[in-house]
């Protein structure tokens, strides 16, 4: 039991602050060094062996090699990095635009669906006047225009479970 015991007073403030310090800079060297490996990577105007020359340049003298490239190509990699960006958003809209589907349906495309309906004889007249009272007034009939038919049963009829709305 002869060996000194370190109590919290001996670690004076200004070396917690010096050794915060040495951390942080220490993560954002490898923070700088792994954006520098994925922009070697990204970059397409770079052939294979340029990318395994920088590729080793930055890992086997990683303070010289990194300096270099940021010095040499530096100017690039954020321009990379915002075109990068930019396509995988446009990819991102596509995608969004593709799962939505089709926009919404106009009000033209409304009408036309309920005079159809109408013709058919799966709604009546007054069925036909309220839903296009509700087109016209900017609501979406196409839930009461979709179910306003029946599903079995001939028009007109009111049985449960015809798909005709109870008044």
């Amino acid at each position: 039991m002869s060996a000194p015991m370190y109590l919290a007073y001996d670690y004076p403030l200004l070396s917690a602050f010096w050794t915060m310090l040495w951390f942080f800079l220490w993560i954002m060297w490898f923070i700088l060094l792994f954006r520098i490996i994925f922009d070697i990577f990204r970059d397409d105007t770079l052939g294979g062996w340029a990318k395994a020359g920088w590729l080793l340049f930055v890992i086997l003298l990683p303070f010289l090699g990194v300096f270099v490239y940021l010095i040499a190509r530096g100017k690039g990699m954020g321009s990379r990095e915002v075109e990068q960006a930019r396509a995988q958003q446009s990819a991102f809209d596509a995608y969004v635009r593709e799962t939505a589907g089709p926009t919404g349906r106009s009000s033209v495309d409304e009408l036309a669906k309920l005079s159809e309906i109408r013709a058919r004889g799966d709604i009546t007249e007054e069925e036909f006047r309220k839903a296009k009272e509700m087109v016209l007034s900017g609501q979406s009939p196409s839930a009461a225009s979709g179910s306003a038919g029946p599903a079995s049963g001939t028009p007109g009829s009111s049985a449960p479970g015809s798909g005709t709305p109870r008044k």
